[in-house]
């Protein structure tokens, strides 16, 4: 397949694809400003490099390191080696990789799990680099006949892999800390996150603040926080914002206004929705809806 020479170009097939597509870059590429798009992105160092900004937790990388970004974080090169720095960054269409994740395989848990310890950020080892480049040098092939079918096999084949040494890497983080927090992972407070994400994803429309949703289960609003981070990765207004903005742009490209879109998934008012949607987007609802109806 076409190995793009930069983010844009490989950004915009992969939108335009809706599949994945690859680019390798080096050191006289010019960095992208901060920005969000509606791909999920693994970013790879090959050699070189120094501070990646990622929903403004800064993380110092070195060869080797791998970084898994979901397609509602803001996210930029901080500062990078000028003289020496190669990667290579691959954008995934999310609709593309659910479409193959099963009941038993979730191939999304690198993008939407967020780790207490590791955040985005694995280091891989040497066998684990081997094994990536591996990958990305069977897609980078020419076969001719046949092409499609075994660039998809090779890929999904890579994120198996990626998904696989990811959780390995999660465990082995979180081992210090399971035997202190094992109360919140099992048992019926495993049981009462299930009933709190069922809650929030069925009374989006609603208000759904921390002090609410407390006061509705019974739990101080420190204590809802944590159990909530700690097994979802993720804060609960992260979650909410994420999950709104999702239901709003399904609701957008189905024909939907965009103050009814708004209203419906629970923004408030429009200045809360525009600029909240504008935000994680990057376009505006409007400009979003004129897009998808097309």
């Amino acid at each position: 397949m076409l190995i793009h020479d930069s983010c844009q170009s490989a950004i915009q097939s992969c939108v335009d694809t809706k599949t994945f597509a690859i680019a390798r870059l080096y050191n006289n590429e010019k960095t992208m400003s901060i920005h969000i798009h509606d791909c999920y992105e693994v970013y790879f160092s090959i050699c070189g490099g120094k501070q990646f900004l990622i929903d403004n937790r800064v993380y110092e990388f070195e060869p080797g390191d791998i970084f898994f970004i979901n397609q509602f974080e803001s996210h930029y090169l901080s500062k990078i080696d000028q003289l020496n720095h190669m990667r290579v960054v691959i954008s995934i269409c999310p609709e593309y990789l659910k479409r193959f994740s099963t009941e038993f395989t979730d191939l999304n848990y690198c993008f939407t799990y967020r780790n207490p310890v590791l955040g985005h950020k694995l280091s891989l080892s040497e066998e684990e680099r081997k094994r990536f480049l591996y990958f990305i040098h069977k897609l980078s092939e020419e076969r001719g006949f046949g092409q499609d079918v075994l660039d998809q096999a090779v890929f999904l084949e890579l994120m198996t892999f990626l998904n696989c040494i990811f959780r390995l890497h999660c465990i082995k983080a979180l081992a210090p800390v399971l035997h202190s927090e094992a109360q919140i992972r099992t048992g019926p407070l495993h049981s009462q996150i299930d009933e709190i994400l069922d809650y929030i994803n069925q009374n989006l429309a609603e208000n759904l603040s921390i002090s609410m949703l407390a006061a509705h289960f019974y739990l101080s609003n420190s204590y809802l926080c944590k159990i909530f981070k700690t097994a979802t990765g993720t804060t609960i207004n992260r979650y909410i914002t994420a999950k709104r903005i999702s239901q709003a742009k399904a609701m957008l490209a189905e024909g939907y206004s965009v103050a009814e879109t708004g209203s419906l998934c629970g923004f408030g008012d429009y200045s809360n929705f525009f600029k909240s949607f504008t935000k994680v987007v990057g376009i505006s609802p409007k400009k979003y809806a004129s897009f998808t109806q097309r």
